[in-house]
C-alpha cells in the first residue's frame, strides 16, 4: 500500500507510539508485506527466523521487536509487537469505509458494460468496457477490472486475505489493505473467490480463464492465458507464469512458482515450485512420466507379493 503522500519516520513513530532509529525526516512512502516490499516501504518482522530476510529486503523501514544494528540507508521502528503496530498503521491509513448502495457512487463503469441485478460494487471499484457482470457478484472496495471481462454469478472479488497471528487466547487478524486487479479478456466462473492482497495486489493477467468454484489466495499473480479448472485452490503469494494449466481440484502451497507452460493434472497437491513446459500430477507432486513409472513399479511389487 502506498500512502497518498510521503510521511516522515517521526510521524509514523508517533502514530504507533514507538522508538525509532534513523533521522526524523527519513521518508516513508508506504507499507507492504515482505514478498512485495519496495524502497520507501515499511515491513514488519516479529520472529527471529525472518529478521535477516526483513533487514536485507528492499524495504527501507523495518518494524521490528529486537534491538539490532540498523542497515546503512535504512531506518528502524522498535516495538514489542510489530504485528499489532503494523495492523494499527493499516487501520490508520486504510480505515473501513461502509457502503450505502449496491453500486457505490464512486464506482466507475466503462461503456457497453452490462451489470446484472443484485451486483455489489464497492467504493472506488473500476470496471472497464464491454464487461458482463452476472447476478450476485460482489466486488469489494478499490478492485479494478479491465475490458471485456466476464464474471459469473456468485463470485466474490476482493475479500480479506486469510492472514492471522496465533495469540495465546485467539487468532489475531491482519486487516487487508491491498486490492485485486483483473486484466483484459479474463473469464471468471461462478462461485469463485479471489482474495485481495494483504498490502499489495492479487493479479489475474490478460486472457486467463477460470472455471467455477476456484479459490485464489492473497497476493497471488496468475499470468497471461492460464487455464484454471473447477474446485482448484491456489494459496497466497503464488506465482503462475503464462499459459499454466491447473486441472480440477488442484491444491497448492503458498509462496511457490509454477513455470510457463506447465500442466498440473487433477487432484494433485503442488507442494513445491515447478519448472515450466512439463506436466505433473500426484500428491506429493512429481513430473508425470516419473510418477507413472513409480506407479508401474509399485504395481509390479504388489503383483510379486501376491504371487
Amino acid at each position: 500500500m502506498k500512502f497518498a503522500k510521503t510521511f516522515t519516520l517521526k510521524e509514523i513513530a508517533s502514530i504507533i507510539n514507538c522508538k525509532y532509529v534513523g533521522s526524523d525526516d527519513f521518508p516513508v512512502n508506504g507499507m507492504n508485506e515482505i514478498n512485495v516490499v519496495e524502497s520507501g516501504d515499511i515491513v514488519f518482522v516479529d520472529h527471529p527466523k525472518y529478521y535477516t530476510k526483513a533487514l536485507k529486503s528492499a524495504a527501507t523501514i523495518i518494524l521490528i521487536n529486537k534491538d539490532v544494528e540498523c542497515p546503512e540507508g535504512k531506518a528502524l521502528l522498535l516495538t514489542d509487537d510489530p504485528f499489532r503496530d503494523f495492523k494499527k498503521l493499516v487501520l490508520y491509513f486504510k480505515p473501513f469505509q461502509s457502503a450505502n448502495n449496491l453500486i457505490a457512487e464512486s464506482a466507475k463503469i466503462g461503456k457497453n458494460t452490462i451489470i446484472q441485478p443484485n451486483v455489489f460494487l464497492g467504493n472506488n471499484v473500476v470496471i472497464g468496457e464491454y464487461c458482463l457482470i452476472h447476478p450476485n457478484v460482489v466486488i469489494y472496495d478499490n478492485c479494478i477490472v479491465g475490458n471485456n471481462v466476464t464474471i459469473h454469478a456468485g463470485t466474490v472479488i476482493g475479500a480479506d486475505a486469510f492472514y492471522y497471528k496465533k495469540r495465546s487466547d485467539c487468532y489475531d487478524k491482519l486487516n487487508s489493505c491491498g486490492s485485486v486487479i483483473i486484466e483484459d479478456n479474463v473469464d471468471i466462473g461462478a462461485l469463485c473467490t479471489i482474495d485481495r492482497g494483504v498490502t499489495g495486489n492479487t493479479t489475474i493477467k490478460k486472457g486467463t480463464k477460470i472455471d467455477n468454484q476456484v479459490q485464489v489466495g492473497h497476493d497471488t499473480v496468475i499470468g497471461e492465458r492460464c487455464l484454471i479448472a473447477a474446485q482448484t485452490g491456489i494459496s497466497g503469494c503464488v506465482i503462475l507464469e503464462e499459459q499454466v494449466t491447473l486441472w480440477g481440484q488442484v491444491g497448492t502451497n503458498s509462496g511457490i512458482r509454477i513455470g510457463a507452460g506447465a500442466t498440473v493434472f487433477g487432484q494433485s497437491g503442488v507442494t513445491k515450485s515447478l519448472s515450466g513446459g512439463k506436466s505433473y500430477f500426484g500428491s506429493p507432486i512429481a513430473e508425470s512420466r516419473e510418477k507413472m513409472k513409480e506407479i508401474v513399479r509399485m504395481k509390479q511389487i504388489t503383483h510379486k507379493d501376491k504371487n
